[in-house]
């Protein structure tokens, strides 16, 4: 979940139900598996806040400008996240640990706001808690189909990886700051 919110293309849709198989196989614990869900999801959003907080809205954009294309993440991306954000407020932080993408994204313009760590915190762990046992549900409801599920997700998870690296070469090169 840590590399999930750091570099985004990697998927929690694909990590938190394979923890969550295991913990209904009685190899790790539902709650573990949220809580560590959680605390890999703050960890990883943590440097996006902090970046954002210590450099600024003009510095990110111009580091969006200048590198955005090796984290797919361009002015306008972080120009609209953080009008979300000042729309929409702290909220926002549950919200955007919901959908894929701006999970990374949305850490930026708290940290720009200068919303204070704790509150950032409280507000990122209420929204990555409810993504991870949802995920962390999934991952139950299917554990009694493992086996058939395994003989699917087997290639399709490596079919998705591979997929998600065609495509993060493919936005790194068609990418338009």
């Amino acid at each position: 979940m840590l590399a999930e919110n750091v570099f985004p293309p990697v998927p929690s849709e694909l990590i938190m139900p394979f923890a969550a198989f295991q913990a209904a196989r009685g190899e790790l614990h539902w709650a573990g598996v949220i809580v560590s869900g959680t605390l890999g999801s703050l960890a990883g959003a943590l440097p996006w806040y902090l970046a954002g907080r210590l450099l600024g809205l003009e510095r990110v954009l111009k580091f969006a400008e200048r590198h955005g294309r090796w984290l797919t993440l361009s002015r306008g991306d972080v120009e609209k996240a953080e009008r979300w954000f000042c729309r929409r407020g702290p909220l926002v932080l549950v919200l955007g640990r919901l959908v894929p993408g701006m999970r990374t994204v949305i850490s930026l313009p708290a940290g720009i706001s200068s919303l204070p760590t704790l509150r950032f915190l409280l507000w990122s762990a209420l929204g990555s808690t409810l993504w991870c046992s949802a995920l962390t549900a999934v991952g139950f409801v299917l554990a009694d189909q493992y086996e058939r599920f395994a003989k699917v997700m087997n290639p399709l998870s490596t079919a998705i990886l591979v997929g998600l690296l065609a495509w993060y070469l493919l936005r790194v090169v068609r990418f338009r700051g």
